[in-house]
C-alpha cells in the first residue's frame, strides 16, 4: 500500500426501525413497510451514486432482506460488490446464546448465498456488538467459514466497543479459534482512539478531521476501514421518535450527507474489504494479535 489513503467503502443494510437505538419502540406494520419501501429505494440510490464514480464496496446485509428484496443482493453481485452478513435478522449478539447466534448467522449466510451465488466470507456484528462478553461469538464465525469479522470498535462508548484492541487490522482469538478482524477506521489523538469511522460519527465531524484519520492510517501503510447506512442518505424519511442523545446520534447531519460522502470519495482510493483479505492473510504471522477471551 502506498502513501495515498486507502478505504475499504462498507455499508450496512437494514430497514431504519431496526436500529438499537428504536429497539425498544413499537413498530406498526404499516410502518415497517414503510421504512422497508424506503431501504429499497434507499440502496438503490447508493448503488448509483457508487455506479456512477466506478467505485466498488462492501455490503453488510441483514439476511431477511436476501428473503424480501434478491434483486437488491444479485444487483450488488453484478455490480461487482461484495455482499457479507449483517446477522439474520439484526439483533445485538449479546442479546443471543451461542447456538442461537449459529443459527442466526448460518440462515443470514445461506440466504445472502442463494440470492446472490456467490460466498460470503465477511461478517458485521450488529451495532459492533461482539464484544468481551461473547468471545465465542468468533469461534462460530471461524467454524462457519467465515474470512473475516468487522465487529471489533476499538473504542468506548456506552452500547459497543473494545477499548484496547489494535486499531488496525488483526488476529482475533476467541475462546478456541481466531480469524482476521478488520476494525472501523479511528483516530488517534490526545492519547485516546476516537472513532471517525463511519454513521453518526461521519455527519458530525468535519471532513477535516476524516481526512485526518486517513492520512493517519496511510502513514501507517493500513486501509481504513468505513461504514454507512443507506438510510443516512433519506433526509426526507419520517423520523423515529427518539429523543436526546438518541436522536442527535441518529439524524444529526443527515442533511447533507450525501454532498460530504461525494467529496470524501472524490479524493479517497476506495476497495471491497475482501479486496484486501487476501493480502492481509499471507502476512498473517505478522499481524497484531488480541484475545478477546481475556481482554
Amino acid at each position: 500500500m502506498d502513501s495515498e489513503p486507502v478505504v475499504a467503502l462498507s455499508f450496512d443494510v437494514e430497514e431504519h426501525h431496526r436500529i438499537e437505538a428504536a429497539a425498544h419502540l413499537p413498530c406498526a406494520p404499516e410502518t415497517a413497510a414503510a421504512y422497508t419501501d424506503r431501504m429499497d429505494a434507499n440502496t438503490r440510490w447508493v448503488l448509483d451514486f457508487l455506479g456512477e464514480r466506478k467505485v466498488l464496496a462492501t455490503f453488510f446485509v441483514v439476511g431477511q432482506i436476501a428473503k424480501s428484496h434478491p434483486h437488491l443482493i444479485r444487483r450488488m453481485i453484478d455490480e461487482g460488490h461484495e455482499v457479507a452478513s449483517h446477522s439474520w435478522e439484526h439483533r445485538p449478539v449479546w442479546k443471543l446464546k451461542h447456538d442461537t447466534f449459529r443459527d442466526d448467522v448460518r440462515a443470514s449466510k445461506d440466504a445472502l448465498e442463494q440470492a446472490g451465488g456467490a460466498a460470503v466470507t465477511g461478517f458485521r456484528a450488529p451495532t459492533f456488538s461482539i464484544l468481551r462478553v461473547v468471545p465465542w461469538a468468533i469461534d462460530v464465525l471461524a467454524e462457519l467459514g467465515f474470512r473475516y469479522d468487522s465487529s471489533i470498535f476499538p473504542v468506548r462508548h456506552d452500547r459497543y466497543g473494545v477499548y484496547g484492541a489494535p486499531r488496525t487490522p488483526f488476529i482475533v482469538r476467541g475462546q478456541q479459534l481466531e480469524m482476521l478482524e478488520m476494525p472501523p477506521l479511528t483516530l488517534r489523538a490526545l492519547g485516546q482512539d476516537l472513532p471517525i469511522a463511519g454513521g453518526g460519527y461521519f455527519r458530525l465531524f468535519p471532513l477535516w478531521l476524516i481526512r485526518r484519520g486517513l492520512r493517519q492510517m496511510a502513514r501507517m501503510s493500513q486501509p481504513a476501514v468505513m461504514y454507512f447506512h443507506p438510510w443516512e442518505f433519506d433526509p426526507d424519511q419520517p423520523r423515529l421518535p427518539l429523543t436526546g442523545i438518541s436522536r442527535f446520534r441518529t439524524y444529526v447531519g443527515i442533511r447533507n450527507n450525501r454532498e460530504k460522502l461525494g467529496q470524501l470519495l472524490s479524493r479517497s482510493r476506495c476497495c471491497r474489504i475482501v479486496d484486501l483479505v487476501g493480502e492481509l492473510e499471507m502476512k498473517r504471522d505478522s499481524l497484531p494479535r488480541f484475545d478477546l477471551s481475556t481482554a
